[in-house]
């Protein structure tokens, strides 16, 4: 299927086909992008649907469950496993069972990690310092608690990102297909594993499903990229698009108890947040799978 791909920069057909579809009835609201459950962690047929078309078309979505602070990871779990989402990338500061507690965390190594402190986090994929046999292309976030204040994701569609960059200038995805556009040196990784370099690109294409991936950072420090003219233009558009206030494609979402989201690894920020001694602390549950989404 990779030679019928619309991300295939030369298969301009297909992608001006395909570029119709993605952006006919588009969500224009965060709202749209959300689908209540009855009975978690069943799905009843016409939520699966609901969630499945929303995905298909933005690449996430956002359920909603009672907000009785039900901390039962079987949630989560079972959610991401009707969508097909079973093989687990784990970390070295995750629970037993795989998935990660989200949380101010000031014992051990956590603090050093900004996922486990109140601090923001700028745009990124998840897990853009793994190689690329061992790519994030699914991730579930399910909201335990929230915080007492802040918190709110951005999320982006990286097909709309592509969208935009391709309309601009098609350069822009030639230079950001380059095989080693973007370099993550050796170290440890956002959670402590040890790693080796990580040597990719921003968008690739899967070599059977033919469907868009997209590896990213917007941090500074611990990123080398290509060093040529269309990078750093590539970059610029990108980080134009990124820095868009009121982008009408760039969604706003604060996870309250019970909700979650599930996506195809789309691109996401997090606000910084407080935590008070009278409530509970925020805790989310972080689930990163080597597979996509099902159907999509």
């Amino acid at each position: 299927m990779l030679e019928d791909s619309p991300f295939l920069p030369d298969n301009e057909t297909a992608y001006q086909r395909w570029r119709d579809q993605k952006l006919a009835g588009y969500p224009a609201a965060t709202a749209a992008l959300v689908v209540d459950l009855a009975a978690p962690p069943a799905l009843g047929e016409h939520e699966y649907q609901a969630l499945l078309e929303r995905l298909r078309k933005t690449n996430m979505a956002i359920y909603r469950t009672p907000p009785d602070g039900n901390p039962d990871k079987a949630i989560p779990r079972a959610i991401a496993e009707r969508f097909g989402l079973v093989h687990l990338d784990s970390n070295l500061l995750a629970d037993d069972d795989g998935l990660t507690s989200i949380t101010v965390n000031p014992e051990g190594d956590h603090p050093h990690y900004i996922p486990y402190t109140n601090r923001p986090i700028n745009w990124h994929c998840d897990g853009y310092y793994n190689t690329g046999e061992q790519q994030i292309r699914g991730m579930l976030l399910h909201c335990v608690q929230p915080a007492a204040e802040g918190g709110e994701n951005r999320l982006l569609d990286p097909e709309i990102v592509y969208l935009l960059l391709r309309d601009e200038n098609p350069d822009h995805i030639h230079a950001l297909m380059q095989p080693d556009v973007m370099t993550i040196p050796p170290g440890k990784d956002g959670e402590g594993d040890e790693r080796p370099a990580s040597v990719g690109p921003v968008f690739s294409i899967h070599e059977v499903t033919g469907s868009l991936h997209m590896r990213y950072t917007a941090r500074k420090r611990n990123v080398v990229w290509r060093d040529d003219a269309a990078t750093r233009a590539a970059l610029a558009a990108l980080t134009r698009i990124l820095d868009g206030e009121n982008h009408p494609y760039i969604f706003r979402a604060r996870l309250e108890a019970g909700m979650g989201l599930i996506c195809n690894n789309v691109l996401h920020t997090r606000d910084g947040f407080i935590d008070r001694p009278d409530t509970p602390p925020r805790l989310l549950y972080r689930a990163r799978y080597f597979d996509r989404i099902r159907g999509t």
